[in-house]
């Protein structure tokens, strides 16, 4: 199992590190069919992947992404609303086929997994955007495994026992104080390397910092809706790992807390 694990992650490290580095619409173009599987596996939870309300989602998805890249910003907005007005003509139009849960289900799928992966791109479509991409895996990256190290030394007072037993209150702690760290050490190497910012390593472990406080909260979210619908994992995508959003879960809520922070303090 470990062994199948650590393939997997070599691979998945790879296919990454390629994506990043070739940006534009190589990036656009895996984030979409990332988001499309991730969305794919929120909507199959509620027997809805297959149905037509999913297909709406799949093809807001993309219409979203198309959207972003091709630089139509204005239209983000009135596309999240069509495509709710859009998921609404279905309910309504096929009443009683689907209930209000399924609506919800479907609008969050589409913006809890579109819409949130898709500021990996738009951070690595910034000027430096190759370098400031990996602080999203800094942050949570570094507070997942500050947090592991912190809790097994010193962790005594449980978080969210019912939830999640083996995280603790000073791993929390611990996982945010070293994301801040680990922000700084990169703020250095960006203003010694790639541009030099007024005050680089203070604004770096600050963005380190504060962008790991999401990325606890979305490893939790993703685990309570597995538990609330009795499953292990969200897909078999990946071997060892599970689906798309048993390995993006943080990552989902760290890209847009780091994209507004890059935004506004730098």
């Amino acid at each position: 199992m470990f062994k199948q694990r650590a393939i997997s992650a070599v691979i998945l490290v790879i296919l990454a590190a390629i994506t990043l580095y070739f940006g534009g619409a190589v990036t656009c173009f895996v984030m979409c069919a990332v988001s499309l599987i991730g969305t794919m596996e929120m909507l199959r939870i509620y027997e809805l992947n297959k149905k037509s309300i999913g297909i709406v989602a799949y093809i807001a998805t993309i219409l979203y992404y198309v959207c972003i890249y091709t630089g139509y910003s204005s239209l983000l907005f009135p596309l999240m609303v069509l495509y709710l007005l859009a998921v609404l003509a279905v309910y309504v139009l096929s009443y009683p086929k689907y209930n209000d849960k399924n609506i919800m289900a479907a609008f969050m799928s589409f913006f809890y997994v579109g819409v949130m992966l898709s500021f990996v791109y738009l951070i690595r479509n910034m000027e430096n955007g190759l370098i400031l991409v990996l602080l999203i895996f800094v942050s949570s990256w570094g507070n997942d495994t500050c947090a592991y190290l912190v809790g097994r030394a010193i962790g005594k007072h449980k978080m969210s026992p019912r939830l999640s037993p083996k995280k603790s209150v000073e791993g929390l702690i611990g996982g945010i104080f070293g994301a801040g760290i680990l922000g700084a050490v990169f703020g250095f190497l960006y203003n010694n390397y790639v541009a030099e910012i007024s005050m680089a390593p203070l604004i770096f472990a600050a963005i380190g910092a504060v962008a790991a406080i999401p990325a606890v909260i979305g490893d939790l979210a993703a685990s309570a809706i597995k538990r609330n619908n009795d499953i292990k994992d969200y897909g078999k995508l990946i071997p060892g790992h599970g689906g798309i959003l048993d390995r993006f879960d943080s990552i989902i809520f760290t890209a847009p807390i780091i994209y507004y922070l890059i935004v506004y303090l730098l």
